[in-house]
């Protein structure tokens, strides 16, 4: 599968891919998104079947809203209200959320012999 993930800033493509595969790019929108910045994610993305994974707030819901209709095949993942983002997400949750959306073979497990 041929997939892309965006996100909204660096401090969550960070995050993510600590527990991705480096095979899937993250990109980012970093904020507020204008033609130019849509047009380059579009650009970027390609043909790849595109996740979204923003913010739980309000502007990361703006954000997921204006990409959904760019994208209008994405696959959505969320995280909890009461972390702080993405990048305040927990990897043990990163996980759950990746293995929810079907992307066990590309997600990086930590080492159970670590800890």
């Amino acid at each position: 599968m041929d997939i892309a993930i965006i996100v909204e800033g660096k401090n969550d493509k960070s995050r993510l891919s600590r527990v991705l595969s480096s095979d899937i790019p993250i990109h980012c929108t970093f904020g507020t998104l204008n033609t130019n910045r849509i047009e380059a994610l579009r650009k970027a993305v390609g043909d790849r079947h595109v996740y979204l994974f923003t913010d739980p707030d309000s502007s990361g819901r703006r954000i997921r809203g204006m990409l959904r209709d760019v994208f209008p095949d994405a696959d959505h993942i969320y995280t909890r209200r009461g972390y702080s983002g993405v990048e305040g997400t927990p990897e043990e949750y990163l996980i759950q959320q990746l293995e929810k959306a079907g992307l066990e073979e590309f997600i990086l497990y930590p080492d159970p012999t670590i800890g």
